[in-house]
């Protein structure tokens, strides 16, 4: 680890080890798919202590470390977390170069603008100070730490079989203290890439850019509940709103972008538009009034929204009259947010979709929606559905990353140990919870069945946001609990 950090304030917090590492995990860029910088000082210092390290070909880690003296023939515990992170922010910075600059504010830890990377950077952080504690009572140890779980789940997708030699597997992506989760939803996603004749401009067009912005933003599945306003649920009704007020084939799209995360809440976005150049002073009014409309509707959650208007000098070259409609109206019809509760646990959404990457450049259209569900059935009749609206419209989707959801099982003895020690560190019993959200504990689960799993964490609050935060006393807890677990199994090992 560098010995100049510019997160070096982070040494001075406790628990001390797992704020040690992860610093090291703040200074080192690690956005999904670019996570060899981080690998490569995981494996020096793993190897550097002596414990065994592999790879698999996804590029996925194995870290192990051998039991402490007589207890080499517990069942090995597996750590499991992932070391990529969301990319997002409100300041100027450059996710492959520069390091997250952290900051505490009132018992919690920020990044200055951008996501910190918390999620899920504390569990990484953790496996690896629980395999540098010297003082720790423990079986054999593997620590997993998989890649571009951001971007449908990747590493967990392509991990290699026959690699994992765990009995028990600690999952450690959780984002609340005093839960553990035993169940989390499965997912797919589905798609368009489409081609656009393109022209220049007559004149007597004017040309305008439309941006919404201001918005929370949020993890499109633990937040999906919040109604918060989505970007590209928004602006497209923005659209739509000027293509309805406008004689036919007098609005043009120019270019679209709107997210660049198909698991982010999408915080805003923005169209470059042409329009008749009489008529524009009436769609100005037209958008002013939405905005006063959309401030109503959200007022609650959404207290910065910003929607505007405005004249752009440019002489690029637009969609068809008819495209440019079929684009917009698709936009706007397609579904988001919560499709339906779950009958089984009360207030958990079983079924929810997010629009989370909308790109249009130069005629060419790039659609991402992101399907969860607690149900394999339901998430894939909602991929059907959406499918069909596309089709409806001429369009030719694209289904992909299928992965299956994790079946809850509240008989799990490991869970049942877990409630004990959560009993008595922090005294009270952890509430059971299934998520929302493709936790890896599905795709690994379907490829080694033999593990026992359940995943706990901290809290963390703005998850793929720039307000993500990590509360410092939740992490204390966190790492008491984690090493508790070692402990215990290591001390009492479960009967089977």
């Amino acid at each position: 680890m560098s010995a100049v950090s510019p997160n070096a304030h982070l040494d001075s917090l406790s628990p001390a080890p797992l704020w040690r590492h992860f610093r090291m995990l703040c200074d080192t860029p690690r956005p999904s798919g670019q996570e060899e910088a981080v690998m490569r000082n995981i494996v020096s210092w793993a190897e550097g202590r002596g414990f065994s390290t592999s790879r698999d070909q996804a590029g996925n880690l194995l870290v192990r470390r051998s039991a402490s003296p007589g207890f080499e023939s517990v069942p090995m515990v597996t750590l499991q977390s992932h070391v990529d992170m969301v990319s997002q922010a409100d300041v100027e910075h450059d996710f492959s170069r520069d390091p997250i600059l952290t900051e505490v504010r009132d018992g919690w830890l920020w990044a200055r603008g951008t996501t910190l990377g918390a999620d899920n950077g504390i569990g990484a952080a953790a496996a690896l100070a629980l395999l540098d504690d010297d003082e720790l009572v423990h079986g054999p140890l593997e620590a997993l730490f998989t890649v571009a779980e951001e971007t449908s789940l990747v590493g967990a997708t392509q991990l290699a079989p026959n690699w994992l030699e765990g009995r028990y597997l600690l999952n450690l992506d959780s984002e609340d203290r005093g839960e553990v989760y035993i169940g989390c939803a499965g997912g797919v996603h589905v798609g368009l890439e489409e081609r656009f004749d393109i022209a220049s401009l007559e004149s007597g067009w004017t040309v305008a850019r439309l941006s919404l912005d201001g918005l929370k933003g949020g993890h499109s599945g633990v937040d999906i509940h919040q109604q918060f306003g989505s970007a590209n649920r928004l602006l497209p009704r923005a659209l739509l709103t000027l293509l309805d007020g406008l004689d036919s084939g007098a609005l043009r799209l120019l270019d679209y972008h709107g997210g660049t995360m198909g698991n982010a809440i999408t915080r805003s976005a923005s169209a470059l538009v042409a329009l008749p150049a009489a008529g524009f002073d009436d769609a100005r009014g037209q958008i002013a009034s939405l905005e006063a409309t959309l401030r109503t509707e959200l007022a609650v959650v959404e207290q910065g929204l910003a929607l505007r208007l405005e004249p752009e000098e440019c002489a690029g070259a637009a969609l068809g009259a008819q495209d440019s409609a079929r684009v917009i109206r698709l936009l706007a019809a397609l579904p988001y947010g919560v499709e339906r509760y779950s009958d089984e646990i009360e207030g958990t959404v079983e079924t929810s979709n997010n629009l989370g990457i909308v790109a249009l450049e130069e005629g060419a259209l790039r659609l991402d929606t992101m399907i969860r569900s607690l149900r394999d059935s339901a998430a894939l009749a909602l991929a059907a559905r959406i499918e069909a609206l596309c089709r409806l419209g001429g369009f030719a989707p694209k289904r992909s990353s299928f992965y299956p959801g994790w079946t809850p099982s509240a008989a799990s003895p490991l869970l049942t140990r877990f409630e004990e020690l959560h009993q008595r560190i922090e005294g009270h019993a952890p509430q059971i919870k299934v998520i929302h959200a493709g936790l890896e504990c599905g795709i690994i689960g379907a490829k080694y069945p033999q593990l026992e799993m359940i995943s706990f964490g901290p809290t963390i609050r703005g998850a793929h946001s720039p307000s993500e935060r990590v509360e410092l006393a939740a992490v204390e807890a966190f790492w008491a609990l984690l090493r508790g677990m070692i402990a215990s199994l290591a001390e009492r090992p479960l009967l089977r």
